[in-house]
């Protein structure tokens, strides 16, 4: 199927990672011009470098999302010197595992910034030009604990809950402008990050990593992980053209693993 969105320009966050690297060679593949956003150039490096390998177009653009400051400065940049940004995918990192409670106002406001804020500050930057050009995609990534809370991720939990609200009240804003904004909620996706967080579930318990990681395994209907591909899919129709009556939408992107409706 051809998505309709070849030549368009994308700004996906998180492209270091498992599921923003994945997202970024899936848009580009479709001949979208994919700025891959990252800490620093050289962890943007390996995706951009993929992607040329295999004919797309791909630029990095290093920034900390923590750094609210420099986020004007950067899109600026990348619009200037190469794309406007038709489609924007929203992916930030996620926070230390720990309870809900007891967290420091600085971790509390650190999280917030890097996680919530930065997202709807660049999101609010880019819809300008989006509204102006009459079409537009903003997919944002957030979390299974979004639906059901997961515990030991209490910040998680709390931060990207914000993000819900956020998308589906955008949704309304936005839509008679050709521009949609949609959630993709991964479950059990196979990413350092899951690694992680299956390593400090073994450690927090005294158990061994094999043994978390198969009852995890367990509890999800296909009987296995996800992979950063497939993931990667679903966002690439999301952005598609064929996607332009699905908006205000959340997405589970799990094998089934929430079990709730």
């Amino acid at each position: 199927m051809d998505l309709g969105i070849s030549g368009r320009g994308a700004l996906v966050l998180g492209g270091s990672g498992g599921l923003g690297g994945a997202i970024a060679k899936a848009l580009a593949s479709e001949g979208v011009k994919v700025a891959v956003g990252a800490s620093t150039e050289a962890s943007a490096e390996p995706t951009v470098a993929a992607i040329r390998e295999t004919g797309g177009v791909a630029v990095a653009v290093p920034w900390d999302l923590a750094d609210l400051g420099a986020m004007t400065s950067v899109v600026d940049e990348l619009e200037t010197k190469h794309w406007p940004v038709d489609i924007l995918v929203n992916i930030t990192g996620g926070p230390p595992p720990s309870p809900v409670s007891g967290q420091s106002e600085e971790l509390w406001n650190d999280q917030f910034n890097s996680m919530v804020l930065s997202v709807v500050k660049l999101t609010d930057r880019v819809l300008p030009g989006m509204k102006e050009r009459g079409w537009g995609r903003i997919i944002t990534s957030t979390s299974s604990g979004t639906v059901a809370p997961i515990p030991n991720l209490g910040l998680s939990n709390a931060l990207r809950s914000a993000l819900v609200g956020w998308s589906k009240t955008l949704a309304r804003e936005v839509g008679g402008y050709g521009i949609t904004s949609n959630l993709v909620i991964p479950g059990r996706i196979a990413t350092r990050r899951i690694v992680s967080l299956d390593e400090a579930k073994a450690k927090r318990e005294d158990r061994d990593v094999n043994d978390v990681t198969a009852e995890s395994v367990a509890s999800i209907p296909v009987g296995r992980y996800g992979n950063p591909e497939e993931y990667a899919a679903a966002v690439a129709f999301l952005a598609s053209a064929q996607a332009s009556y699905i908006t205000g939408s959340s997405l589970r992107i799990d094998g089934g693993f929430v079990p709730s409706v």
